[in-house]
């Protein structure tokens, strides 16, 4: 049974559940002490989670649970932008690089300011790529809830950026 349980916490979709965790409580620390909470939960219920057809929506939705625990306790709301350097693409010449670090860093905030429900319906729709209904689930919402979501929080970020005038990305 240790050779099972060994494979089953190589888990394909770590990465992905390790930015979703990211997005949601701000920092490295936390995303990485979640993930470890994950893979302990996994092991001690080991039995329970091979019977679950669904993995990745399990630890998902396991997943988000604790990373709003984690965020509740702490009381706190703020971000280290610093934290998303590792999302950002590679741009050639220096200047580039710093207005492209300065633009990720205003818009950052601004997600931020979003409520947590927005903020994390933006995250599975556009940096995780889940379709409306992947997030309805995960988020135990409706799909229309998840559409006029994202439709108010594209829009009240379009609205501070241009409030803001920041630039749109060019490549």
């Amino acid at each position: 049974m240790n050779n099972d349980k060994m494979n089953a916490l190589e888990l394909p979709f770590k990465d992905k559940l390790y930015r979703f965790a990211l997005n949601i409580v701000g920092n490295t620390f936390d995303a990485e002490d979640i993930m470890q909470e994950l893979m302990i939960k996994i092991w001690n219920r080991m039995d329970q989670y091979t019977l679950i057809e669904n993995k990745e929506a399990w630890c998902m939705t396991v997943t988000r649970n604790m990373c709003i625990d984690k965020v509740r306790n702490k009381k706190t709301s703020a971000q280290d932008i610093s934290d998303y350097h590792h999302l950002r693409d590679s741009t050639p010449t220096v200047d580039k690089k710093l207005e492209e670090t300065e633009r990720f860093g205003n818009i950052m905030s601004l997600v931020n300011q979003l409520p947590e429900k927005q903020k994390m319906i933006i995250h599975l729709r556009d940096v995780e790529g889940y379709t409306y209904q992947e997030i309805a689930d995960l988020t135990e919402t409706t799909v229309d809830f998840v559409k006029v979501s994202l439709h108010r929080a594209r829009k009240a970020l379009k609205e501070a950026l241009l409030k803001r005038n920041i630039k749109r990305y060019e490549a």
